[in-house]
């Protein structure tokens, strides 16, 4: 947890945190979707194909934070897995990807799968 010292030097704007995860929302739909793709096109069904959207989705949300947050953050000096200075917290950052895109994964994985088995 910052200290106050730290929020004098550094505060935390509110716009930001919400552009910042506005941002990681429209990623994670866009790839939900495409992941959905994949796995119609793939045939896969029931528990696998809801597997292969979590990996991908874990796999997504690391390729993010290796891109986007830990340069920033080591180069800060912070802690490597420290996510609380650009999202809410890391909970949400890990997890609301996988939650928020499931209807456009399920809607395109359905969709596909009929297209590639009819």
């Amino acid at each position: 947890m910052p200290s106050e010292r730290e929020y004098q030097i550094t505060p935390v704007v509110p716009e930001t945190i919400m552009h910042n995860t506005k941002a990681l929302a429209n990623v994670h739909s866009l790839s939900a979707s495409l992941f959905g793709v994949t796995t119609g096109i793939l045939g896969l069904e029931s528990y696998h194909g809801f597997l292969v959207y979590l990996l991908l989705s874990f796999i997504t949300a690391t390729l993010y934070y290796v891109l986007k947050i830990a340069p920033d953050s080591l180069a800060e000096g912070r802690k490597p897995l420290d996510t609380g200075r650009y999202y809410r917290n890391a909970f949400e950052f890990w997890t609301s990807g996988a939650l928020n895109g499931v209807s456009g994964f399920v809607l395109t994985w359905t969709l596909f799968y009929g297209l590639v088995r009819a």
